[in-house]
């Protein structure tokens, strides 16, 4: 008979119930401060390590912050429509994600969508206004979503895996931009295109030329969040995502919801691609989506899926990231500073959410006495 001893392990890992909102928002506030203070001594050091330079004042560091986000009204436009571009490819990801369909892909509907603007604004510039900015709305959304239908159909019809099929997508549709600038680029042998022409820039609402994105995307936020809580399809998306089983035993097609849902995911990017071609960048180029394809993806699971809450989000990390590239600028830094900060940033914002979805059980020393007694 075997001898061998059976310990209990020093701590357990337990699913809390649900919190109350008030406290799951106090851990979330207690993790930003926490990590501008450690963003703060991490400045300090930065400079203090820098020969014939003193010390900083944490204080000027928050201060710099702000002032980089929203210390000048053009500022905190900017600000503003950039946090505004970073949801809209966040919306696009969340009804894939609702659904479980893991689309990693936003980066690459999104320049297409940019793409299909582009070539819209460049050999389209002698149409009349209405029908140039209508042909690059149509034409960007259906470039996005005819990027987004690709995996979806491979899903549904063979089962392949979404999140490689996606993410090999941004591959190709980078491959694909970089094709196509050989042909617009300005001047030959740059690589690059440069600013499209000025009559061909999407218009500005009355004087503000960062408002119409704005407006654009809030409005693409409330119809998202219409569709998922109060329409069959949204009620779809859901079950299927709960359980194909049971969305299946209740009649639901499972391989037209993957579609559909994957349609409109990439007809979402497509508008986010049409916005930057049209109005924000005024250009295409590889790098014109910026990485928020993948950003993207935090602001939808920090936003807990809701559209509303994913605004504030993505305003954050947008303030956040803003502020920290003018403390890197003011105080004499590298780029790689303003990173360094909005990764402390983002990992204690992430990491704060496992102590709102679990708590750690330690083994008490009854049990290890228990323990002692059995043996």
């Amino acid at each position: 008979m075997s001898n061998t001893k059976v310990r209990e392990p020093l701590m357990h890992i337990v699913k809390r119930d649900p919190m109350p909102l008030w406290k799951s928002m106090g851990i979330r506030l207690l993790a930003v401060l926490l990590s501008l203070v450690l963003c703060g001594g991490v400045i300090v050091l930065m400079t203090g390590m820098i020969p014939g330079k003193e010390a900083l004042n944490p204080l000027k560091v928050y201060a710099g912050i702000w002032d980089g986000a929203v210390g000048t009204s053009r500022r905190m436009w900017v600000t503003f429509r950039e946090a505004a571009v970073l949801l809209c490819v966040s919306l696009a990801v969340l009804p894939a994600f609702r659904m479980r369909f893991w689309n990693i892909g936003a980066e690459g509907q999104v320049l297409m969508g940019a793409l299909a603007t582009a070539a819209v604004m460049i050999y389209g510039k002698n149409l009349p206004p209405w029908l140039l900015y209508s042909l690059m709305a149509v034409v960007g959304i259906l470039a996005g979503a005819l990027w987004g239908i690709i995996p979806a159909v491979f899903k549904a019809r063979w089962n392949t895996n979404e999140t490689l099929f996606t993410l090999m997508m941004n591959y190709v549709a980078t491959q694909v931009v970089t094709f196509c600038i050989i042909f617009w680029e300005k001047p030959k042998g740059s690589n690059k295109v440069g600013s499209l022409d000025k009559s061909v820039w999407l218009p500005s609402v009355g004087d503000n030329k960062y408002l119409l994105t704005i407006i654009i995307v809030l409005l693409i936020a409330v119809a998202i969040y219409v569709y998922m809580r109060y329409t069959k399809q949204g009620y779809e998306i859901a079950v299927v995502g709960e359980s194909e089983n049971t969305a299946r035993y209740s009649g639901i097609n499972v391989s037209r919801v993957v579609i559909r849902t994957m349609v409109l995911s990439g007809a979402i990017a497509g508008v986010c691609g049409f916005l930057l071609a049209g109005d924000v960048g005024h250009t295409i180029s590889t790098g014109l989506a910026g990485g928020r394809g993948f950003t993207a993806i935090t602001v939808a699971w920090l936003g807990k899926l809701n559209p509303f809450a994913m605004i504030i989000v993505a305003l954050f990390l947008v303030f956040i990231e803003r502020g920290s590239i003018q403390i890197a600028t003011d105080f004499n830094l590298s780029e790689s500073a303003s990173e360094i900060l909005t990764g402390i940033i983002l990992f204690f914002i992430l990491g704060c959410e496992f102590f709102i979805n679990y708590r750690l059980e330690f083994r008490t020393r009854k049990h290890q006495q228990e323990e002692g007694v059995k043996a």
